[in-house]
């Protein structure tokens, strides 16, 4: 309750600058995120139109916490699959209530200035490691005690993803959520069209894909953390020519 009264006491809702506070630049790195996602476009005429919308009694920090919610009913819902595939169907609809929650958790935090943005980066970035785990463990049932490995392999590859984009938000301070055109959006979207696609040819085709999908994560991986070692290592080098420059010629 405490902390509901403190978070709605920082509210501040003027038309002429909350794009400013969502989109703009944000003093801590974490809350502003880069995507470069096929669907940014739409998204943000989406978040326009959301944002003034959201009733006052829901906070940024409810958002968040429904995270967790969607991920325990994505495993029921692929427990109850492993029996009748016409589950997946309510899977993909914890899917689209966890975009719309996970999507606009820090935007409305951000609209209404409600100063969570530390808080909401840990515990938002925490859950949505626990939903990437949950999407997992519900495919687990579907699958052949054979096929866990290439489940485990999967796991360890997105995994790393995550870890990569945490590592480069320290190094860099850009806190880059997309990989090309492809962001979180991109990505539910693709688990939406497989567990449809499951539901109607059955799960033949997720146990013999899921051992490419791992490798085709492998190599983006490699790609990424090679394009990214390369770019850390010039920004080194850079930074340790100008500390040997001489300091008159230094900016």
């Amino acid at each position: 309750m405490q902390r509901g009264m403190m978070a709605g006491s920082l509210v501040k809702t003027e038309p002429g600058d909350w794009s400013v506070r969502v989109y703009g630049q944000q003093g801590f790195a974490g809350a502003g995120k880069t995507n470069s996602g096929l669907l940014v476009p739409l998204e943000r005429r989406l978040a326009s139109f959301v944002l003034p919308r959201v009733p006052r009694w829901l906070e940024t920090y409810h958002l968040t916490l429904l995270t967790p919610v969607w991920s325990i009913l994505i495993v029921v819902f692929g427990y109850l699959a492993a029996r009748d595939l016409r589950w997946l169907w309510m899977a993909n609809l914890m899917i689209v209530l966890h975009y719309f929650t996970d999507h606009f958790d820090g935007k409305l935090g951000k609209f209404r200035n409600t100063g969570l943005s530390k808080w909401g980066f840990y515990m938002d970035h925490l859950f949505d490691y626990g939903f990437l785990c949950s999407i997992l463990l519900g495919y687990s049932f579907l699958l052949p005690q054979r096929a866990l490995f290439s489940m485990l392999l999967a796991q360890c590859v997105f995994s790393a993803f995550m870890f990569h984009t945490f590592l480069m938000l320290a190094a860099t301070e850009e806190f880059r959520v997309s990989f090309s055109i492809f962001g979180p959006t991109e990505m539910r979207i693709g688990l939406i069209i497989i567990n449809a696609l499951m539901v109607r040819f059955g799960t033949r085709g997720l146990k013999g894909s899921l051992p490419w999908i791992a490798l085709g994560g492998v190599v983006a991986l490699a790609v990424l953390a090679y394009r990214a070692q390369k770019r850390l290592w010039q920004a080194d080098m850079l930074a340790k020519a100008r500390e040997n420059a001489p300091a008159e010629t230094r900016p």
